[in-house]
């Protein structure tokens, strides 16, 4: 539940939660609520993950009565793929800082053009493919670059992290939380990180 990550931020406020997950419904039941009521205060949402989660996400919001299709279509609902999406600021294997700019910082200035003060909601998982590949210093990185782009733009951004990455080097879990001001754990939640004041 998105009570477990933290609520989002204000819009001039710095909020950038992980959710590690066990199991996808946990996953899509977080991030449908963290977008659905970002929809319902009119903040556009930016999805980058997998096809499967995709479309696993879009089931989930529209039990939250959020008509996807529609969403698409006003750009209030803006679904990209999680391994293209990295392919547009990866080189050498590393995120370059000006490409992500490029890429994902013009996605997000686009994402809130004209909607005045509005804030917008982001999930992705392009970290958590990083990841997976063993890849874990870019995965790092990225981290960082997404920070630097909330601070930037004032938008909320929520990760996501399958806990199978982790079930026999726990001690990397403190690694990513470093670089989020909320995170979550399947069954308990962590306290809120005082680098960044929660």
């Amino acid at each position: 539940m998105l009570a477990a990550v933290g609520p989002a931020a204000a819009p001039d406020g710095h909020h950038h939660a992980v959710k590690f997950y066990s199991g996808d419904d946990s996953l899509f039941t977080t991030v449908a609520e963290f977008l659905s009521d970002g929809l319902a205060q009119d903040q556009p949402a930016i999805v980058i993950a997998t096809p499967t989660h995709r479309t696993g996400i879009e089931e989930y919001l529209s039990k939250r009565l959020i008509d996807c299709a529609i969403a698409r279509r006003t750009g209030d609902l803006v679904m990209l793929d999680a391994e293209e999406t990295l392919g547009q600021f990866m080189i050498d294997e590393e995120p370059d800082d000006d490409l992500f700019e490029r890429n994902i910082g013009t996605l997000v200035t686009q994402v809130l053009s004209g909607r005045g003060r509005t804030g917008a909601r982001a999930y992705g998982e392009m970290v958590d493919v990083l990841w997976r590949q063993g890849n874990t210093e870019a995965a790092i990185k990225l981290e960082i670059l997404w920070n630097k782009l909330v601070i930037k733009h004032h938008f909320a951004l929520l990760c996501g992290y399958a806990m199978g990455h982790f079930y026999k080097k726990a001690w990397q879990l403190d690694r990513i939380c470093e670089h989020h001001t909320h995170a979550a754990l399947p069954d308990n939640v962590l306290p809120f990180n005082p680098k960044y004041g929660g």
